[in-house]
């Protein structure tokens, strides 16, 4: 009993100091047995024994409808990132202009989920790549990080998972990735820190060049207000 409630409070501090334990995210072997109306109906009476046990009166108008709208949001919408069939097509194209700069696509909306407690990560991911023949369509690079993004998520992680994802639709490793990002669950619970961002970065290939990353970081600077 003494060694599983140290393995209880070890796991609580890894989660508590927002720790990664892989570059994959953790799913079982059977994560995808269950259809997602199925998850749908088991999620929404767990939702409801969790709220009721929290005490609320789950009869009154306003919250009739919650367990079921927290189950619809968690597998259609914020977690839709774990099914593999809504992984984005990357689809390249030839480098027909012979463009051999690096191409930069800056403050793309990162709207994600902490793993640890369930919270918001609200930020910006920056993404840039040096073509090595191929080029990929503007908007999938957005869906790439969207799709990544709807997930329970470790910061570190992600930025890995973009960079890994580009890199195999490209066949490249000249990929690079920055994310700065608020973690509601530092900036509204523990230390409540309102100020404070994250920031991490993955470099691959040629950015891991000291004057080429300083280029791309000079380009995320750069004042692109319309």
């Amino acid at each position: 009993m003494k060694i599983d409630k140290a393995l209880e409070d070890h796991y609580e501090d890894l989660g508590n100091d927002h720790v990664s334990s892989a570059a994959e995210t953790p799913m079982r072997a059977d994560a995808f047995e269950l259809s997602d109306d199925q998850k749908i109906e088991q999620i929404e009476s767990q939702m409801y024994t969790i709220l009721e046990t929290l005490g609320l009166d789950l009869t009154d108008d306003s919250l009739r409808g919650t367990p079921r709208r927290v189950a619809k949001m968690f597998v259609k919408e914020i977690f839709a990132g774990l099914h593999p069939d809504r992984r984005p097509k990357a689809s390249t194209f030839s480098n027909k202009y012979k463009y051999g700069e690096m191409l930069v696509e800056k403050n793309i909306t990162v709207y994600s989920t902490c793993e640890h407690h369930l919270l918001p990560i609200v930020g910006r991911a920056h993404i840039a790549y040096i073509s090595n023949g191929s080029v990929v369509g503007l908007s999938k690079m957005n869906r790439i990080v969207d799709y990544f993004a709807k997930r329970p998520q470790v910061q570190e992680r992600m930025t890995m998972q973009i960079v890994q994802e580009l890199q195999r639709a490209l066949n490249t490793k000249d990929v690079a990735c920055v994310i700065d990002a608020k973690h509601l669950c530092v900036n509204s619970r523990g230390i409540r820190d309102i100020e404070s961002s994250t920031v991490t970065a993955e470099f691959g290939g040629k950015f891991k060049d000291n004057a080429v990353r300083r280029e791309f970081l000079d380009y995320i600077k750069l004042d692109t207000e319309f």
